[in-house]
């Protein structure tokens, strides 16, 4: 299976997307209670809400550190190599990001749609996360069936 123009689409969008989310869960990871990383998750001057929200981006940032920067590098590896286990494993990153960012883009909407309005929100604050989770899930199962574009 070999990658094409397609494949490679998918695999930079999804590092361009995907890359500040891991550079800011890798903040929450290092220096929890810097502002920096307050700023970085959640907007300048903004803070937690309640501790359930702080130990969720906590906990998510684990999440992506262990499950899905693994899946998605290692996918990403395996689909430029043409092989049918990286299709499986970009797939299952697609359907990780999928999955958390739906629940996301109900659960944030009312903290964070107001501040940054229909645009922002719907493209980079929850939109591209979704966007990119849905095509790399529909595409690898595609290319796994055999089917070729």
């Amino acid at each position: 299976m070999q990658p094409t123009l397609f494949t490679w689409a998918l695999v930079v969008f999804g590092i361009i997307t995907l890359m500040p989310l891991v550079a800011a869960q890798l903040s929450i990871l290092i220096r929890p209670d810097r502002q920096k990383t307050r700023e970085l998750l959640i907007g300048k001057d903004e803070d937690w809400r309640d501790q359930t929200h702080f130990k969720m981006a906590v906990g998510a940032a684990w999440a992506d550190w262990l499950l899905f920067v693994p899946l998605f590098a290692a996918g990403s590896i395996g689909v430029l190599l043409g092989h049918s286990w990286g299709y499986l494993l970009f797939g299952a990153a697609g359907a990780c990001s999928l999955y958390v960012n739906i629940i996301l883009w109900f659960t944030e909407k009312e903290y964070v749609f107001p501040s940054r309005g229909p645009l922002r929100y719907f493209t980079y604050y929850w939109g591209f996360f979704v966007y990119w989770g849905a095509l790399a899930l529909a595409y690898s199962a595609l290319r796994i069936s055999g089917i070729e574009f």
